[in-house]
């Protein structure tokens, strides 16, 4: 009975309580992706303040430093993840979110190389890593909290609102940036002003860290908590995962190479490629990215929403094989001019928000929720690591090694190509329950009213 009374308390949760916890999961989002964000519209001035020398030379180093924060999120992935299946995801998503702020906020003090010589370059790859690690339980941690407290039947339009957060701090990182340029002079940008938007992740945190400490631990964790069927000890969670549940891993693995290398080329890269690549000026591609992203912010409640009744494997199959083919088109059409590169890159991130809107759903539910933390915080971070974060550096040396454009669009529908392997073994989850320890969409049944096909 225990199962069943949690569920109906899941599915009957005070609509106030679940929008209160929708903003604590969203709200770390957004300050990790604003920062991520400012980063990649700052790395111009990022690569003349810390990296002297060549003016192509020091861009490629500024975004090697940007990767060199997703070296170690497998490592934060190993920590939090075991941590927040023993000890609860609330206690672990405050400890993160601190930790991640305050090395952005950080970041925004350091002197520049003219000042400290090498200690600049220096404290800024300590500071992405501190940054890098604690993001290694965020989202996992974020992605896993929102899906325990979602109803089952509407999971997905609740998730789509963590991903709201992706693209809500992408985009006012953004804003921040167009801002700031447009009400300073150069000289005082390239001191003082590109510094602005790095110390305002720290009132950003704060905002975070006081939603979710107003939190209860989610109804799934408490539930197995009660039951005494939480893993023991961090060994005995790492057998399982390699002995019991070495399949999801890799598909979420695969999954997630598809996601990353898209996101980060469209949106982390994208930025630097319109600028060095296409000719825009700074303010012409922010200008761009906002539009492209606010668009993008008005779809995804709808396209999550949409996965609840069709299921989510629909709505990747029609990203994947959408990118596939309007990838290359896209990027020639950027070339026409800027209000063709607007819309290209519009479609571009429609095509993406299919996956981006599910993936709160979709991730979480690929493990049973004893080993849910980690299983997601590892599989997604080390993926993350390899083909995500590096992604923007890759795509730079590829341009150069080849001398084509048209490589970032290569090497997107190269990774959205393992994505539709991976997905072909993916269970369905739409509607099914996440309580317990069964793999959900395997070992639990879909809800009764959902859509989505078995």
């Amino acid at each position: 009975m225990a199962s069943a009374n949690s569920s109906a308390e899941q599915e009957t949760l005070p609509p106030g309580v679940l929008r209160r916890a929708i903003a604590a999961s969203a709200m770390g989002n957004a300050t990790e992706w604003f920062d991520y964000g400012v980063y990649a519209f700052t790395v111009s001035y990022i690569s003349a303040a810390f990296f002297p020398g060549d003016t192509g030379s020091a861009t490629l180093y500024a975004l090697l430093v940007f990767a060199v924060s997703f070296v170690v999120r497998p490592l934060g992935g190993l920590v939090w993840g075991p941590l927040g299946d023993r000890l609860g995801r609330r206690q672990v998503l405050a400890l993160t979110i601190i930790l991640m702020a305050g090395a952005t906020f950080c970041v925004g003090l350091v002197p520049g190389y003219d000042v400290i010589g090498f200690w600049a370059p220096l404290l800024l790859v300590l500071l992405r890593m501190i940054q890098g690690f604690s993001t290694g339980g965020e989202y996992g941690g974020a992605a896993t909290f929102m899906a325990e407290y979602s109803p089952d039947r509407k999971r997905g339009f609740c998730g789509s609102f963590l991903e709201f957060g992706t693209l809500g701090g992408y985009a006012l990182g953004a804003i921040v940036v167009l801002a700031v340029e447009l009400f300073s002079s150069d000289p005082f940008m390239s001191t003082w002003g590109w510094r602005i938007p790095f110390l305002i992740a720290g009132p950003m945190g704060l905002i975070g860290l006081y939603l979710r400490t107003k939190l209860e631990e989610t109804p799934v964790f408490r539930e197995l908590d009660a039951e005494g069927e939480v893993e023991s000890t961090p060994t005995h969670e790492f057998k399982d995962l390699v002995t019991e549940y070495w399949k999801p891993l890799l598909l979420l693995g695969g999954l997630v190479i598809a996601l990353n290398v898209t996101n980060y080329t469209l949106l982390s890269y994208m930025p630097t490629y319109l600028e060095t690549q296409i000719g825009l000026t700074s303010t012409a591609s922010l200008s761009l990215f906002i539009v492209g992203q606010l668009v993008m912010m008005a779809v995804i409640p709808f396209a999550g929403g949409l996965s609840d009744r069709v299921g989510r494997k629909p709505l990747w199959y029609g990203s994947l094989v959408g990118l596939i083919v309007l990838a290359v088109p896209m990027y020639l059409l950027m070339r026409q001019g800027f209000g063709w590169a607007i819309l290209a890159f519009a479609v571009l991130g429609l095509l993406y928000v299919l996956q981006l809107s599910t993936i709160s759903a979709t991730f979480p539910a690929m493990f049973p929720t004893h080993v849910r933390f980690a299983g997601f915080a590892i599989a997604y971070n080390v993926s993350t690591s390899l083909f995500g974060g590096t992604a923007p550096a890759v795509n730079e040396l590829l341009i150069e090694w080849t001398g084509n454009t048209l490589m970032p669009a290569f090497y997107m529908m190269a990774a959205c190509g393992i994505g539709l392997v991976a997905l072909y073994f993916v269970a369905e989850t739409a509607g099914a329950s996440i309580r317990g320890r069964g793999i959900p969409g395997i070992d639990t049944e879909p809800h009764p009213t959902a859509l989505a096909e078995k």
